[in-house]
Formats: C-alpha cells, structure tokens, sequence
C-alpha cells in the first residue's frame, strides 16, 4: 500500500475541487465533488505508477499559515 498526499483546491470559476500530488509529475484532477476529486486521483496515481520510471521531483512535508497584519 502507498498513501500519497494531494493538494486540494476549490476553482471559483468553475466551482470545481482542483489536487494535485506535489513532486509528483502529471498527478493532478480535478472534480465536482472531493469524492469524485479522491476517485480521478486515485485512478490517476495508478496509471502514472504503471511507468516504472517515475522521478519524484519533491516530497510533500507540510503546510504552514502564515499571518499578515
């Protein structure tokens, strides 16, 4: 089992829920529910790992807030 961690956005334009995988070329899709977002990218990060010459360009160590006043 491999857990990977997706960035996830809302589009105000298009109102749809945007992830993408970081470091992870070509992991990213988009939905119209976080339920159809998770499925697209899990079905997604199968195809891609089907190439046993993926090159992780980053990892994923966290988030931070950052205050502006």
């Amino acid at each position: 089992m491999k857990i990977f961690t997706a960035i996830v956005e809302r589009d105000f334009d298009t109102n749809l829920y945007v992830g993408y995988v970081p470091g992870f070329p070509g992991a990213h899709s988009q939905g119209e529910t976080l339920d159809e977002l998770r499925e697209n990218l899990r079905e997604v990060i199968e195809m891609l790992l089907e190439d046993e010459n993926i090159a992780f360009k980053t990892e994923f160590v966290g988030t931070q807030q950052i205050v502006i006043q």
